[in-house]
């Protein structure tokens, strides 16, 4: 049973206020870094959910686990199998934003309320995912989208697992004051 890490994300969500602060993720992996935008105006509780497992170090050391060329990167599984998750789940917020290159949306079951801490960045265009997935945010320059796309570019196995393992080395949130 995967330990309920909600309380430490609360805790650390603590003076999070979309009002007057702008937030991005930034993810060190092995491969280089990816700074995120976050879109708290169409997906509050994706945002809030990505910047307190961040804060709470959540994300340190896990794999990406599955990586479709052309299609999507997805990590946040700490058992790095795709089957893990925080110990709960938060309701999906679906908009209209579309699915392209460098895009984070929430990776899920087939319940559209099933999402936790799995996460996917899209490495093309991917418009069957439009409205069926939260997108809530965006690689924020140039290099992090480089580095989305060399993790898409990795061979992978019969499971779309990287044979080179990419994995997130640290992840921090960067706040400015708007």
């Amino acid at each position: 049973m995967t330990e309920n890490r909600r309380g430490e994300v609360d805790q650390a969500l603590e003076g999070v206020d979309f009002e007057t602060t702008d937030y991005q993720v930034e993810l060190q992996t092995t491969l280089g870094p990816i700074t995120l935008d976050l879109w708290p105006d169409i997906a509050p509780g994706h945002c809030r959910n990505l910047i307190g497992l961040t804060k709470i170090g959540y994300y340190d050391g896990i794999v990406f686990h599955r990586v479709i060329a052309g299609f999507v990167a997805q990590v946040g599984c700490p058992q790095g199998t795709g089957t893990g998750g925080p110990g709960y789940t938060i309701d999906a917020e679906f908009n209209d934003r579309l699915h392209e290159a460098g895009v984070l949306s929430m990776a899920r079951t087939s319940d559209p309320n099933s999402a936790g801490s799995q996460v996917f960045l899209c490495l093309d265009r991917v418009p069957h995912l439009d409205r069926q997935y939260t997108a809530f945010g965006k690689t924020a320059d140039d290099q992090s989208l480089e580095t989305l796309l060399t993790i898409g570019r990795l061979a992978t196995d019969g499971q779309d697992r990287p044979l080179e393992e990419v994995r997130i080395e640290s992840g921090r949130v960067i706040e400015s004051p708007r």
